[in-house]
């Protein structure tokens, strides 16, 4: 046995002292979340189909690392990653706020990215619409990690194709409609995919309600093109004056108008940029955190949910990863209040 380097001052007897057992002593899922697998939640990575109809899990977290239909800001194609990496829990969880367990309740996996790459941003939306259709088609909810807001065209036109002919509407929280006819001529972007998803007839406009609208965009015309398809809409300014927990509401009610199921999107700048900086258009005058988890709880506890995203979360503009964080406990609303659901 050599000797200790110079400065070692751990006695050998320390470091010779176990058996051995220590190294094998906690199981990946319970290791600090910066150790080992990068998984969502350190959650089983199964990315494989067969694989993931054979576990048929409740719930199947997607990455969607798409920021080529961005038209401010980039960078939310590092949002899957950051919003994985963004808890500082392993195993198990316990939520206050509901006072569930959580993903002994919810058995959920992570299926891994859609196979994106840059600068195809009509074949990273057909591969995001296959990934999240194989999810759907098994069986689990897909709840996809942006990525900018273009992966809602594919990511709820998946879900409704795959749950067809169940008809599902839409609660869509946003500082911005992203009802845009185009995009600089591009009818494929993160200011249009909620028309191309209403002109294709895979939602009903009536079904579709927006929570969090404010700024100055889009113009009069694409709000007198949303009235004419029967979008619901609920302002920023309706929230500071009726309170988030009663507008929420409307919106449940509003969606599920004949539709008997939910889709969830969720763009990180509803959020005040104060609270949510890394987002590619930051707006401000938006909800607090605890009003939007708080409506996840609501939305998902009240619902039957097929499918959910959290978009626009820009990693470069974030600060000490609150926005990252953010969007991370989003899906953890989520899973609990799923979770809550179930004895």
């Amino acid at each position: 046995m050599g000797e200790l380097p110079d400065g070692f001052r751990i006695e050998r007897s320390e470091l010779l002292a176990g058996d051995g057992d220590e190294y094998g002593e906690f199981e990946d899922y319970d290791l600090p979340s910066y150790v080992g697998s990068a998984s969502f939640q350190k959650l089983p990575y199964v990315p494989d189909d067969d694989d993931l109809a054979a576990l048929a899990p409740d719930v199947a977290i997607v990455g969607a690392p798409v920021d080529d239909g961005a038209s401010n800001r980039p960078g939310a194609r590092f949002g899957p990653r950051a919003i994985r990496a963004a808890s500082y829990h392993s195993g198990d969880l316990w939520s206050i706020q509901l006072g569930t367990s959580v993903l002994d309740k919810v058995r959920a996996v992570d299926a891994g990215d859609a196979p994106v790459v840059a600068s195809r941003l009509a074949r990273a939306l057909r591969v995001v619409h296959e990934k999240v259709h194989r999810v759907a088609s098994a069986g689990a909810i897909p709840v996809v990690l942006g990525g900018d807001h273009s992966i809602t065209y594919p990511s709820a036109a998946a879900v409704a194709r795959a749950r067809h002919p169940r008809k599902v509407g839409v609660v869509h929280f946003d500082a911005h409609a992203d009802t845009g006819a185009d995009v600089w001529g591009s009818l494929i972007s993160h200011g249009a995919p909620m028309r191309r998803l209403i002109e294709e007839g895979w939602v009903d406009g009536r079904n579709f309600v927006q929570v969090g609208l404010r700024g100055y965009w889009p113009e009069e015309e694409t709000f007198d093109w949303m009235h004419e398809q029967g979008f619901r809409w609920h302002r920023m300014v309706e929230i500071e004056e009726r309170g988030s927990e009663a507008v929420v509401a409307d919106a449940i009610a509003e969606a599920l108008d004949g539709p008997d199921a939910i889709y969830l999107s969720i763009d990180i700048d509803v959020v005040d940029p104060g609270s949510a900086p890394g987002t590619g258009t930051p707006e401000p005058g938006g909800m607090l955190p605890r009003e939007l988890l708080r409506a996840v709880r609501q939305v998902v506890g009240a619902v039957d949910l097929v499918g959910m995203d959290v978009v626009e979360v820009s990693p470069p503009y974030d600060a000490a990863d609150v926005t990252a964080a953010l969007a991370h406990r989003c899906v953890l609303e989520a899973l609990s209040a799923l979770a809550a659901k179930r004895p």
